[in-house]
Parts: C-alpha cells; sequence; structure tokens
C-alpha cells in the first residue's frame, strides 16, 4: 500500500527520532523471510530495547540525512530491515543473532560512532559483551586483589596460632 505525503513525513520524522536517540545503527536484508521469522525478531528486539523497523530507503535515506548514520546511505538498497539501538552493541547483537540461526536474513552493514560498518564490522560489534556484562567483569576485577589479600591475611593470622576471624556479613 501506498504512503502519502503526509504518513511518509510521519514515518521520516518517527526514523530521524529514533537516529538521533541512538548510538547504532545495523542494516539487514529479509529477502525470503516468513512473516513467523520477521515477528521473532521483532519481538527480541523489543526485549533488548532495539527500534526493529522495515522502511523505504529512500525513506530512510531521508531520516538518517545530518546524523551520524548518513555514512551508510550507499548501503541501503534492497529489501532492508533497520534495527537502532541506544545501546552500542543491542541491534547488531540481535540481528546477528537471529541471522545466525537463519541464513535468509543477510547482513549488510551498519553504522556506529559515525562509521560505516561493513558486514563483517557488525558481526564485531556483536561479539562485544552487553554493557551490564562489561560492568560485571570490572567489579570482578576491581574485586578479587581485596579477596585474594584477605586469603594471605588470613593465612598468615592461621600461620602464626591466631585463629583466623571470619569477617562480619554487611
Amino acid at each position: 500500500m501506498s504512503l502519502n505525503r503526509n504518513e511518509k513525513a510521519a514515518v521520516v520524522a518517527d526514523v530521524s527520532a529514533q537516529a538521533a536517540r541512538s548510538q547504532t545503527l545495523a542494516l539487514a536484508e529479509y529477502r525470503g523471510l516468513t512473516v513467523a521469522h520477521l515477528d521473532k525478531l521483532r519481538v527480541d528486539a523489543r526485549a533488548k530495547g532495539v527500534y526493529l523497523h522495515v522502511v523505504k530507503n529512500t525513506l530512510a535515506r531521508r531520516a538518517v540525512a545530518g546524523t551520524s548514520f548518513e555514512v551508510v546511505q550507499g548501503a541501503m538498497a534492497g529489501p532492508l530491515i533497520y534495527g537502532f539501538s541506544e545501546d552500542a552493541v543491542a541491534a547488531a547483537k540481535v540481528i546477528a543473532d537471529f541471522a545466525k540461526g537463519n541464513d535468509k536474513l543477510v547482513i549488510k552493514g551498519g553504522a556506529y560512532a559515525g562509521r560505516a560498518l561493513d558486514a563483517e564490522g557488525v558481526k564485531a560489534l556483536a561479539a562485544i559483551p552487553s554493557r551490564e556484562v562489561l560492568i560485571a567483569q570490572v567489579a570482578g576485577l576491581l574485586k578479587s586483589p581485596i579477596q585474594r589479600m584477605a586469603g594471605v591475611l588470613a593465612a598468615v593470622a592461621e600461620k602464626r596460632g591466631a585463629p583466623a576471624e571470619a569477617p562480619a556479613a554487611a
């Protein structure tokens, strides 16, 4: 169904607003996917905070004009699904994870930090752990030396004959 001028302007405004809030754009060709597969992809994307939308390429080009995603305008050809995310890796991760299980979804490219990414760049971005995982890893690194020091002090105290006191629970 064809959109009238006002509907096209609304689509461009919606995608522009999403692009302004996002850090990452991932593009994938969805040729041959069934409606059930697209629905599953959309559910996965929604759960991870990814704006996933099929938009006419001419409207998408207008929407990203003047943004950091303008660098991928050359790759906007064919039947594409656009994934925008505020999280730096969420859009790439959703599309790459779905593409692993379904060969009909082909990653075409994307953009991050004003740079165009090819399909391998999107896959590499998807391989980066999420923000929550990275924070947990840093917390573990900070906690490790303290635990080791406590273990050494307990061993020294035990060797001298004083019973090691268990630390009080906080």
